[in-house]
């Protein structure tokens, strides 16, 4: 199946995740000079997109969705260790990167198509507010971002509720899981995909998650011109989509050596890595809601990457995180650093500091910084006894007005919803 095809069908007609056939095999001669986002994604991502009807627009994709900046900054004055920020976004968060990618393709591949397209996003905070944020008055495309009640940020919660037009917002009695389980079941369902055309925009969508090793590409470009090393990366995760970017990233060719998966109280994968048993189980509500993942869907393809559990073991290491560790770790590294973290942030800073000392004595570290601490002022703000300043696309969103509806965590809950003429809200 072609890259465009994926796309358009988000999730396998067997429930599975769609993966690369083949992997390019790139070298750091490939890129040339190339160091501005949109430039490296260009012959990355390329080989993706040889013979596909995107093939030719490639360029254009990628100026339109890497247009915001993802800086490395140090943060020691030898460069052993530095942030990888990715919150410069519309809605603050990496999720734009992926989301602005996969829109601007909808765009091109569905300009002239006969009915819309409803795209479906379960979200545990972040990825739904990127995803409406970057189909929102797109022609032609109707989303519906289901959100766990009352388990997101309030922050996060505005940026998910306060779009309308052509975003409807869903919440969910219950938990993120919940919320990725209907959105799998609503692919496989006969009767909505004989009524409506149905993809997907969470990171189980191909063309939001390839993307996403385009920022590793370039900051692992950037530490090997400038010090001849390969970059190591802590990654806050939780669905997996973002560290499997990273290790994507790898496997092409990218200068990177370390990935280490730090996750916050929902230990499904260090435990797995630890006990070799796979045992998925309800999510628990942490301060670092995004990372909110009981049951991420990204293993099946971190399997499909590395079968053997030796090998899966060799390629990542994992370490849970607790909020009392967070709140901690916001402190010190404010104190520190003068640094202000975010949850998610926070928990790959909390597991980088637990790494042996000379494990961090060698190689070049990179902390990923997944969203701006603006979005969780309210537990920010009282660890480092300073007000965070609001972004400026932050700060539009709330003067926005909120629209949301309920529903149970069922399908028929979710089916009722989506055929609701008109946006269907209450404020």
């Amino acid at each position: 199946m072609g890259f465009s095809a994926a796309l358009l069908q988000g999730l396998a007609p067997d429930g599975g995740l769609y993966v690369p056939a083949a992997w390019p095999e790139l070298s750091v001669e490939n890129f040339g000079d190339a160091a501005a986002l949109a430039e490296v994604a260009q012959p990355l991502l390329a080989p993706f997109l040889a013979g596909d009807p995107l093939g030719a627009e490639l360029g254009a994709i990628a100026r339109e969705a890497f247009s915001f900046p993802a800086p490395l900054e140090p943060l020691h004055a030898d460069g052993r260790l530095s942030v990888l920020e990715l919150f410069h976004g519309p809605t603050a968060a990496f999720k734009d990167f992926g989301a602005r990618f996969l829109a601007a393709c909808f765009a091109r591949l569905r300009a002239a198509a006969a009915r819309p397209l409803t795209i479906l996003v379960a979200t545990s905070g972040d990825t739904g507010g990127a995803v409406a944020a970057a189909f929102h008055r797109r022609p032609g495309i109707e989303v519906a971002v289901l959100f766990p009640k009352g388990l997101v940020s309030p922050t996060q919660e505005r940026q998910l509720t306060c779009w309308g037009e052509n975003v409807r917002s869903l919440a969910v009695r219950g938990t993120f899981d919940d919320c990725q389980r209907l959105v799998k079941e609503a692919f496989l369902d006969p009767g909505l995909r004989s009524q409506r055309a149905l993809s997907s925009a969470n990171s189980i969508n191909l063309g939001r998650l390839l993307p996403q090793a385009v920022y590793y590409a370039a900051a692992s470009l950037a530490v090997w011109r400038a010090h001849g090393e390969r970059a190591s990366f802590v990654i806050p995760s939780g669905n997996l989509g973002n560290s499997l970017a990273c290790l994507w990233a790898r496997r092409l060719g990218l200068p990177i050596a370390e990935v280490v998966l730090a996750h916050n109280a929902n230990r499904t994968v260090p435990d797995f890595l630890e006990s070799g048993s796979w045992r998925p189980r309800p999510s628990l509500a942490t301060l670092a809601s995004a990372m909110d993942v009981g049951n991420p869907s990204n293993m099946e393809r971190l399997r499909a990457l590395y079968p053997q559990l030796a090998e899966l073991r060799a390629a990542v290491s994992a370490v849970s995180v607790t909020d009392e560790e967070i709140r901690a770790r916001i402190g010190a590294d404010f104190r520190t650093y003068g640094r202000v973290w975010c949850p998610h942030t926070a928990t790959a800073a909390e597991a980088w500091a637990r790494l042996p000392p000379e494990r961090r004595a060698h190689g070049r570290w990179v902390l990923v910084a997944t969203a701006h601490p603006a979005k969780f002022r309210e537990i920010v703000e009282p660890l480092i006894g300073h007000s965070v300043p609001v972004p400026e696309s932050l700060a539009q969103l709330f003067a926005r007005p909120v629209r949301c509806v309920e529903i149970d965590a069922a399908l028929g809950a979710l089916r009722a919803a989506l055929e609701v003429e008109g946006n269907g809200w209450t404020s």
